[in-house]
């Protein structure tokens, strides 16, 4: 795809950040690669990162910002439709993911998850009836081409971070984080245990004038820090 094919070539010693569970540091290494790099005939090999605001950027990209990220939805939905975990043989620490394009690699990594939930969409027009009374979550700015039906009892706020997250696509990690803005408005709907502060897990999550109580399914996917060796992340 001529989306691909447009990043500028560049060599550079890169000190990589992995994907990890919300509440860890990443460990530092460093990977050598060229942009657009072929390891052999006819494949070529692009290396790109996601951040927590579900903006994506060639990974060396040196100003990482909403100038530079990519912004154009068609390549986004194609990009974002073929995620799947990197299991190449190559650079599969530093790169936990990638997107193939034919003979191209695109090797993604990400600040917290690959899957970042952006918007809170309404049910689009033509929806079948049984879904217009429904809401979906769009991510990584693929609007309603990249959502998934929201699930107000499945979200779960992390007890280290305190970043919200969301069910999302098997091929995407299953986990997708709710971006810090998106987290700001849903977070006055999280009800706590009486007695308790908001320094406590919520306990359900009102919407719609319905309570639902959360399930914390997504616990067992991001571990809180008592059950790793990791340092707590950044919040924002």
């Amino acid at each position: 795809m001529l989306f691909f094919r447009t990043a500028a070539l560049s060599c550079r010693g890169l000190t990589a950040r992995c994907c990890l569970p919300a509440g860890y540091a990443a460990s530092r290494t460093t990977v050598t690669y060229i942009q657009g790099q072929s390891p052999e005939p006819r494949i070529r090999e692009y290396f790109y990162y996601i951040d927590h605001q579900g903006q994506l950027f060639l990974d060396d990209t040196k100003m990482k910002n909403f100038v530079t990220c990519f912004k154009d939805k068609k390549f986004l939905v194609f990009f974002f439709n073929r995620l799947r975990s990197n299991q190449t043989g190559r650079y599969e620490e530093d790169f936990p993911y990638m997107s193939l394009c034919g003979r191209e690699r695109n090797f993604l990594r990400c600040d917290d998850r690959p899957v970042v939930f952006t918007q809170l969409l309404q049910s689009p027009a033509g929806s079948l009836e049984a879904m217009r009374d429904h809401e979906f979550l769009s991510y990584c700015g693929g609007g309603e081409k990249l959502s998934v039906l929201f699930r107000p009892e499945a979200l779960y706020m992390h007890p280290v971070s305190g970043r919200v997250y969301h069910p999302c696509p098997e091929q995407g990690g299953g986990v997708g984080l709710v971006r810090s803005a998106l987290a700001i408005e849903l977070s006055p709907f999280f009800v706590y245990a009486q007695g308790d502060s908001q320094s406590e897990q919520p306990t359900h999550f009102l919407w719609r004038e319905q309570k639902h109580r959360l399930t914390n399914e997504l616990a067992g996917f991001l571990p809180t820090l008592e059950e790793g060796s990791g340092q707590q992340g950044d919040l924002v």
